[in-house]
């Protein structure tokens, strides 16, 4: 029959609708928040592998030569603020970011590590699997009149900690390897009579398999059939096509500056979390971590500002949290093939817009960038700091399904870094 699947169409389009199945399934799940409230949006960047926080925001100029290595410190927009001379336009917006250089963490494995910094907690092989923070901004900052994914990861990159873990598939995030094309198999390719029919003909299928087994997981595949009809036909869908976008090239070229493209026309459609990878393990700098580092900080310093002056000009930069970080930072000894090792006892990031205070830097570290010295920030205080610029209340207990303990958003112990709190 001319108008029926084929047996390959139906297989591409299906898998396609059940990438969509975990949040399609929040349409049903909770009760509707006022749609005209303006809400906080999170855009986290994240660098995999680990950036070197000595050539990037914490440089020590007056260290001896084989740990300072090759870079220059440049002045900022603020006074008394350096950072890499690879981050010019980054230095101008600096009363807008703020720099953390004490960061603290256990873990210095790339896997355990980033699932340290994505969820708070520690990855316990066989143990209760945690959610990361866009899973948890999911499930506190979603809408139930929203047809979109709440949570969307972009680029290739780790997945390690990117999960929804105990909050279950309904707050599992949109992958998207490839930014451009986008989530162009959503798509439905025909008219709109020709996918009722279709739709239709898949329904009568499996209602006498649904009506014989009221199983969870058969009422799951059902909502998200009836939620996917609203999914195709959502206005929304057109903040993926970038083609749309005439300034794209602000951004630079590549996944990652597509990506922050991508990132702000998600935002401005009413997603709350969207993290944007910068490819596999590219800050794995073992090796050449000096050109390599130049690239990708010039990289992100065009795509980066892009983003923040886009959001700026729009009027969202105040409601919309960008943070700039990896799973670690690197060692102060420089390799015999001009690299740096991994290093999780004191490293950088940044926070921006948001309402966070920028234009200033928060903790310390010794003059080799090895101990941090004063201030010292765990990822409970970190994660804490982020939910209070989210409104998110990070004390809040979950309940996870077979366990008989409560859990935090944010494990206990926290210090929020309030400095950096408007």
């Amino acid at each position: 029959m001319q108008n029926m699947f084929t047996r390959r169409e139906f297989v591409r389009r299906g898998a396609g609708l059940a990438a969509f199945a975990p949040w399609l399934q929040t349409l049903a799940a909770r009760a509707a928040a006022d749609p005209t409230a303006k809400r906080k949006s999170c855009i986290l960047l994240w660098m995999t592998g680990g950036p070197s926080h000595l050539d990037t925001f914490d440089l020590k100029p007056d260290a001896p030569r084989q740990v300072r290595g090759e870079f220059e410190a440049i002045e900022t927009a603020v006074p008394g603020i350096q950072i890499s001379e690879h981050f010019p336009q980054l230095a101008r917006r600096m009363r807008d970011v703020a720099v953390i250089r004490s960061m603290t963490t256990p873990e210095s494995d790339h896997n355990l590590a980033s699932y340290h910094v994505h969820t708070g907690y520690p990855l316990r092989a066989g143990g209760l699997s945690f959610p990361a923070l866009g899973a948890t901004a999911s499930a506190e900052l979603g809408r139930d009149d929203f047809a979109l994914p709440h949570y969307v990861v972009i680029g290739a990159g780790s997945r390690s900690g990117t999960s929804s873990g105990f909050l279950g598939q309904r707050h599992q995030p949109l992958y998207i390897t490839d930014p451009v094309r986008g989530v162009e198999y959503v798509r439905p390719g025909f008219d709109d009579v020709s996918l009722d029919r279709r739709l239709d003909l898949l329904g009568k299928l499996e209602r006498p398999f649904t009506s014989r087994y009221q199983s969870a997981l058969s009422q799951s595949h059902a909502v998200t059939i009836e939620a996917s009809k609203r999914l195709m036909r959502a206005p929304e869908l057109a903040a993926f096509d970038l083609s749309k976008e005439d300034d794209s090239d602000a951004y630079g070229e590549g996944s990652f500056a597509q990506g922050c493209l991508l990132a702000r026309r998600l935002v401005e459609v009413g997603v709350p979390f969207i993290e944007v990878n910068m490819r596999q393990a590219e800050w794995d700098t073992h090796q050449g971590n000096f050109p390599r580092t130049k690239a990708l900080s010039l990289e992100v310093d065009q795509a980066m500002t892009a983003l923040m002056r886009d959001l700026e000009s729009r009027g969202r930069l105040q409601d919309t949290l960008i943070v700039w970080m990896g799973e670690f930072g690197r060692s102060p000894q420089i390799t015999s093939g001009g690299g740096r090792n991994h290093h999780a006892k004191a490293w950088s990031a940044l926070l921006a817009g948001g309402g966070v205070r920028g234009g200033q830097v928060v903790g310390k570290t010794d003059e080799t960038a090895t101990e941090v010295v004063d201030r010292p920030v765990k990822m409970n205080d970190f994660l804490a700091t982020v939910c209070r610029l989210l409104d998110m209340d990070y004390t809040k207990e979950k309940h996870p399904t077979g366990v008989n303990r409560p859990v935090r958003i944010v494990d206990a112990d926290e210090k929020p870094i309030l400095e950096l709190l408007r």
